[in-house]
């Protein structure tokens, strides 16, 4: 129960929707067992047996309550039918008993009703505080995770836990207290038949429980491979030419297939261990009710300790405790799976983010003299990346860094960024470190523009306008200029409020780049950086991008992480990277005739 008293905080908000359904639950129980008391006088009435009584009895004690309502009872229907008659008495009862199971039912619909809101707000919260969680959580937890298996959590795990949760409003308000009413009402009809179902209640929860042990095992394997199947769907769906242009259809199919093999045969074990609970519980209640048809038919027509309306009516009462009981082994398997469902949710929400504000974060919005790297080493998994790198910065500098794949430029924007942290050394911003300074205000004072034309499923216009949502379409129209994009946006069947489909997908390599630029140029940050922001790109497209690089970094600090050295001869300072070692720095010309490494470099790209 540990993970439900973690996830209860999310009822709170709704916790009057909860007093509200146990209190409809308490009145459901209620009725439900005064819907079975209410035929004993009826079939009294109808078999002759009614005591009549003519002076209205007197209430002695808590002790004679049940004699006392016995006797009034008598009284009453006596009373009653001496005045108007057996026919009017037999209405009365009948009107009585309709009250009471149209009570019942009306409590029972609006416990459900109530509920309702209580189960839709903490999906609702949950979901959205993954979503938050997800958003906050280091890119490092993400690189380690499939994006399905993350999917799979905020959706169908995020279900299981609410089912669950509703399993559990029932499993100790209404059920057990339908148990508790039913079982008193028993008590006062007859002792000696009611100590038959305590033998029931015990035997059955061992059986069941004994069935139900292996299904949280069983779950979360279930819901693991509910997140794997995902991971693919999402792969495939974003690698669609790549698996196309290889044939490689029946490759992705049978792995696919393979995992919804397995998840259909968890899902049927776990199935069938909870189809079991039901017809089982119900099962054993019948032979309970068959060894009470015995040992209560023997006290009605052997021993006449027991007359046939309370016998029948009590029969009806033992039967009433094998639904809730039916529910309650239901409700139990549900409680596994949540539970199972529960630990995977707060895997995530648990999460410790090492990148957050510190106490009393420094909030930057300007920037005036440099940024400084200062003896920085960092590291991914074992092997480090950067080692002992330090480089300055000025405002207004560009600074490109080149170097082979894998010689950690590409590193240097993820950790000026603080999407990483570094290890060891410092990185600091007009001298002030940036581990320091609200991580809202330090990426407030960059641009990024990646490799990876990051654009979303939405209008040209709520793209771009990411960095500064109060756009007017003017500035956004300027912007696009400046990223020598407007030509062909203007050109679109709605210019800036066209969607361009999933990831931008509708536009060329070159145009979405574009936009990704725009988009920097928007938020008019003083420091850009641009991570091999034309390596993807086409000749032609390369030069449109390159103009719009050049328009972009006019009056800024901009540090480019090139591939194609052809990019980066204007640049103020050239750092030569290799495996996380600054080898060689200064402008192109100085490069060029040290006749080391940036020169080979630019030998190999054919350097005009």
């Amino acid at each position: 129960m540990s993970n439900f008293k973690k996830i209860f905080p999310f009822v709170l908000p709704y916790k009057k929707y909860a007093y509200l359904n146990i209190f409809f639950n308490v009145l459901y129980a209620l009725f439900g067992t005064l819907s079975f008391i209410s035929l004993m006088p009826m079939m009294d009435v109808l078999f002759g047996q009614t005591k009549k009584i003519y002076i209205e009895p007197s209430y002695t004690g808590i002790w004679e309550l049940k004699k006392y309502l016995s006797d009034y009872s008598s009284y009453y229907l006596t009373n009653m039918t001496d005045t108007y008659g057996i026919g009017y008495t037999l209405g009365v009862l009948v009107a009585g008993i309709i009250t009471i199971f149209l009570l019942k039912n009306l409590s029972d619909y609006l416990a459900l009703f109530f509920i309702t809101f209580l189960r839709n707000g903490i999906l609702k919260d949950i979901r959205n505080a993954m979503y938050k969680k997800t958003l906050d959580l280091p890119l490092a937890f993400f690189s380690e995770k499939r994006k399905g298996d993350t999917i799979s959590r905020i959706a169908g795990d995020v279900n299981e836990v609410q089912s669950s949760f509703l399993s559990i409003l029932e499993l100790i308000v209404k059920e057990p207290l339908t148990i508790i009413f039913t079982i008193i009402a028993m008590f006062t009809i007859s002792v000696k038949l009611t100590l038959f179902v305590f033998i029931f209640i015990p035997i059955s929860g061992t059986i069941i429980s004994l069935i139900g042990k292996k299904l949280k095992k069983q779950s979360t394997k279930a819901q693991e491979e509910q997140g794997i199947f995902l991971s693919i769907i999402e792969e495939t769906l974003g690698g669609l030419k790549v698996v196309k242009g290889y044939n490689s259809e029946k490759y992705f199919g049978k792995i696919f297939q393979n995992s919804t093999d397995k998840f259909f045969s968890l899902s049927n074990t776990i199935g069938n261990r909870q189809n079991l609970a039901s017809p089982l519980s119900e099962f054993m209640g019948i032979m309970v009710i068959a060894v009470l048809l015995w040992f209560g038919g023997h006290m009605v027509l052997i021993e006449n300790t027991l007359n046939g309306a309370a016998f029948i009516t009590y029969m009806g009462l033992a039967y009433n405790i094998l639904t809730p009981a039916k529910s309650i082994s239901k409700a139990s398997y549900n409680i596994k799976r949540g539970n199972a469902a529960a630990e995977r949710i707060l895997e995530i929400l648990e999460q410790e983010n090492p990148i957050v504000n510190k106490e009393n974060a420094i909030d930057k919005d300007t920037f005036e003299s440099e940024i400084s790297i200062k003896n920085i080493n960092f590291k991914y998994e074992d092997e480090f990346v950067l080692k002992d790198f330090s480089l300055e910065v000025k405002k207004g500098q560009t600074v490109a860094l080149v170097g082979q794949s894998g010689s950690g430029k590409s590193t240097i924007a993820n950790l000026l960024t603080r999407f990483y942290d570094v290890n060891e050394g410092k990185i600091e911003i007009d001298s002030v470190a940036i581990k320091d300074m609200n991580l809202q205000s330090l990426r407030g004072l960059m641009g990024l523009v990646t490799q990876d034309s990051i654009l979303f499923n939405d209008t040209i216009k709520a793209n771009i306008s990411l960095g500064k949502l109060d756009a007017t379409d003017e500035e956004i129209i300027e912007a696009l200029k400046i990223a020598n994009a407007y030509e062909f946006v203007k050109e679109l069947p709605n210019g800036i409020y066209t969607n361009i489909g999933d990831s931008g997908n509708k536009l060329s390599g070159g145009q979405k780049q574009r936009l990704s630029i725009a988009r920097a140029v928007l938020k008019n940050p003083p420091i850009m950086i641009l991570d091999e922001a034309t390596s993807a790109l086409d000749t032609e497209s390369e030069k449109f991008v390159q103009v719009a690089l050049e328009n972009m970094m006019q009056n800024r600090t901009s540090i480019v992480i090139a591939h194609r050295l052809s990019t980066i001869q204007k640049a103020d300072k050239i750092v030569v990277l290799q495996k996380g070692k600054i080898v060689e720095q200064g402008n192109h010309e100085e490069l060029i005739a040290l006749n080391g490494t940036y020169n080979k470099l630019v030998s190999m790209q054919s350097f005009e």
